[in-house]
């Protein structure tokens, strides 16, 4: 009966939804102080859907049922994952203090909604929902990810254990939602926008009408310039910091080489919407461009601190537990060796 409802529930919302997007081909966004579209908020793009499409869907657009069905499955994983005889799904086991459980995962309550339309993936190209690597690109991306089970130092280890910039690129571009920390700022005045991200309290910079400087000068989250077409914001980055090329997350992975180039397009569609478009662009790793979409979502909530080194245990505990295994001569073994034969 619970299902039966819910099913009726959502057919209402989705009619209500291409209604609402029918409204918003004449909705107007209000307006800055010095005329341009504002975007000014906190939004966040916390979603079920994942950046690529998940095997058992072979199309973008789900129906309402298929919707109920894959949100019912993940919202029923939440509620087994946290009973007190398991950690991290699995029965515990002896002295096993687990990882985290779902008080601290904030990945919404459902699907992404964009045009009306439920979406199975936020990739949107290619048609079947996948990153189109390259065999080059393929192959780096592998490596880079088995360079992950290097402990040599804390340089090796990834960005966000290294809290530089957050994991996954939460903080992008593009900016793909993760795990939690799901929340961005934006600010503007009539030569830049800012866009704060909270996972790591990263704080894009976008100069309007401006250029990148020379491809040696290289940033972390790249450089941003942007311009207005009609209402729509166009975010151009390049100039990548090398150290970012590898982004992973629990719900995705993304390779890029340095010469990525990010093409991002913010569109306020409704009070409550922004349709976040994005491009990717980069011919040493990619066979295609592929492209994104996906809604930010106007929240009522505050932003809170982000503390990441303070009182964080995580790396010298990881490379004491490294040096100890090397002792024992119990850790690194095939993985380990083949990480630094590929690194050197």
């Amino acid at each position: 009966m619970r299902t039966f409802i819910s099913i009726g529930l959502l057919l209402v919302m989705g009619t209500h939804c291409e209604s609402v997007n029918a409204q918003d081909d004449a909705y107007q966004a209000p307006r800055t102080w010095f005329g341009d579209p504002n975007l000014q908020g906190i939004w966040t793009n916390a979603t079920f859907t994942t950046l690529e499409r998940p095997d058992e869907f072979d199309k973008l657009v789900l129906t309402p049922e298929e919707a109920i069905a894959r949100e019912d499955e993940r919202n029923a994983f939440y509620e087994d994952y946290d009973k007190p005889e398991k950690v991290d799904g699995q029965l515990q086991e002896a002295n096993d203090p687990g990882g985290y459980n779902t008080f601290w995962m904030d990945e919404g309550s459902a699907l992404a909604r964009v045009d009306g339309e439920i979406r199975s993936s936020i990739i949107v190209y290619p048609e079947d929902g996948k990153i189109p690597y390259s065999w080059g690109g393929r192959w780096n991306m592998i490596k880079h990810g088995i360079q992950y089970m290097r402990f040599d130092g804390p340089e090796i280890r990834p960005l966000g254990e290294r809290c530089l910039v957050g994991f996954g690129s939460t903080g992008g571009p593009p900016m793909l939602p993760v795990l939690y920390n799901n929340n961005y700022q934006i600010v503007q005045n009539q030569d830049h926008v800012l866009i704060m991200v909270e996972m790591n309290h990263d704080v894009r910079t976008v100069r309007l009408n401006s250029e990148h400087p020379p491809a040696h000068v290289t940033k972390w989250l790249g450089d941003s310039i942007g311009w207005w077409e009609e209402d729509t914001l166009v975010v151009e980055t390049t100039n990548f910091h090398p150290e970012q090329n590898f982004r992973a997350a629990i719900k995705h992975i993304v390779y890029a080489s340095p010469q990525l180039k990010v093409t991002e397009r913010f569109t306020r569609v409704g009070e409550d919407r922004i349709k976040y478009a994005f491009e990717m662009e980069d011919q040493n790793t990619y066979a295609d461009v592929w492209r994104g979409e996906m809604p930010m979502r106007k929240s009522d909530a505050a932003i809170y601190e982000y503390a990441c080194h303070e009182g964080n245990y995580a790396m010298p505990g990881i490379l004491a537990g490294a040096r100890l295994e090397e002792q024992e001569g119990t850790g690194g073994g095939f993985v380990q060796t083949l990480a630094v034969w590929l690194a050197d």
